[in-house]
């Protein structure tokens, strides 16, 4: 996801269902591919396009969204519906998101979740619905939320770093209200994932710490050091959420789409062969290989956001050491694609070829641990600059397919 907006993963190293089956579709694909597509809601991103529309027209954007992913032979719509300790639907845990009507806890006249995983399901998409765990707010200023919000009620929940604020994940009570907001969802929704992006611990800020010291005081015992105790409180958060999903409503994923390096192999000798300025495991305290291996969790799609040969984290390594990783796992393995990078003058040249994304799934498909793709995002795949998405569509998606399961 974009570094600003949905994960942060872009910069740190320097999919979809269509209507139905089709009998003539290759067998490899009608036994599971995901094709999926994220749609961002935080600052606005991908929907609703600036707040303060009226229902019909959210819901109209949201609709044209969800018609895109068909006509481009998608399967999965991967909803943010959590972007900032807030929500997508009537929540008894946390305000409505400010992203719909502009100011936070105003109800925006309908039921976004609700209405997206219905109208996802009428066209034979999958609706994973997208959460946020920690983040609170992108600015610093708790007094900028509404007055009923539960940080404003648990200020000693509460971490201000790099500018903005944060759930501290070493309180238990912390990780509990963030499992009873997510799973508010899961209780009223038929939604067929829950999904987890890049942010657990935040992305290291230069020069600044995040204060946890008196919850590591009460809470660290035990541990080896500190990166260890954060590592174990994000490890919980992982498996109580897995398990009480499965308690509530059986059947429904969990992923999760992590930062595209685990570790380095000069870090680690298990590591990828990448020379990442951030690394899940020393730097997010998220153990993200260890999911895969202990199946933890239903999926896994790495942002692996960077071109064939890219020197720091070159996208062909990052599969194949992905695919090693899944290998011999219940952890079904997607790719994260960054549509987003295609066209786009800021980025290197191999993003200004239409047919860059279109060799990555080629490349990947080589690996049979590779059980699909997501594409961020959803404005992309609208605008489509220089036809990537095309490309894509026309070398790889003739026929419709069905997301794993």
């Amino acid at each position: 996801m974009s570094a600003l907006v949905a994960g942060g993963g872009a910069v740190a190293a320097g999919a979809a269902m269509a209507g139905g089956t089709d009998d003539k579709a290759p067998r490899r694909r009608a036994s599971g591919e995901l094709r999926g597509v994220w749609v961002a809601t935080v600052a606005n991103r991908d929907w609703p396009s600036k707040p303060g529309l009226t229902a019909a027209q959210q819901k109209a954007e949201l609709i044209a969204i969800l018609d895109r992913a068909v006509k481009d032979r998608l399967n999965t719509v991967i909803f943010q519906v959590r972007p900032t300790a807030d929500a997508l639907w009537p929540s008894p845990y946390e305000p409505w998101s400010n992203v719909l009507t502009g100011t936070q806890g105003k109800a925006p006249g309908w039921d976004p979740l609700g209405t997206a995983v219905k109208e996802a399901h009428a066209r034979g998409l999958q609706l994973h619905a997208w959460f946020n765990p920690y983040r609170i707010s992108n600015q610093s200023d708790p007094s900028r939320l509404i007055a009923s919000h539960p940080a404003r009620k648990h200020p000693d929940w509460v971490v201000k770093y790099g500018g903005k604020l944060y759930y501290n994940p070493g309180l238990p009570q912390v990780r509990a209200f963030v499992e009873n907001a997510i799973l508010d969802a899961v209780k009223k929704y038929p939604v067929d994932a829950v999904h987890f992006d890049d942010y657990f611990y935040p992305y290291p800020v230069a020069g600044q710490t995040f204060d946890d010291d008196a919850a590591y005081d009460r809470y660290g015992d035990g541990f080896a050091n500190r990166a260890a105790w954060r590592r174990s409180n994000i490890d919980k958060l992982v498996r109580e959420t897995a398990a009480r999903i499965k308690e509530i409503r059986p059947g429904t994923q969990f992923g999760i789409s992590p930062f595209g390096v685990w570790r380095n192999i000069a870090t680690d000798s298990h590591g990828s062969d990448t020379r990442a300025g951030v690394q899940t495991y020393d730097d997010l305290h998220a153990d993200t290989r260890k999911w895969v291996r202990q199946n933890w969790i239903d999926y896994i799609a790495p942002q692996i956001y960077w071109n064939i040969g890219f020197a720091a984290a070159d996208y062909a390594k990052l599969v194949s050491w992905w695919a090693g990783v899944a290998k011999g796992t219940a952890t079904k393995l997607y790719i994260g694609e960054a549509l987003y990078k295609a066209g786009d003058p800021a980025q290197p040249a191999a993003w200004q070829d239409p047919a860059e994304l279109s060799r990555h799934l080629t490349l990947a498909a080589k690996y049979p641990q590779v059980r699909g793709h997501a594409f961020f995002a959803a404005k992309e795949l609208a605008t489509d600059p220089i036809g990537a998405m095309a490309r894509v569509v026309a070398d790889h998606y003739k026929q419709p397919a069905k997301p794993p399961r």
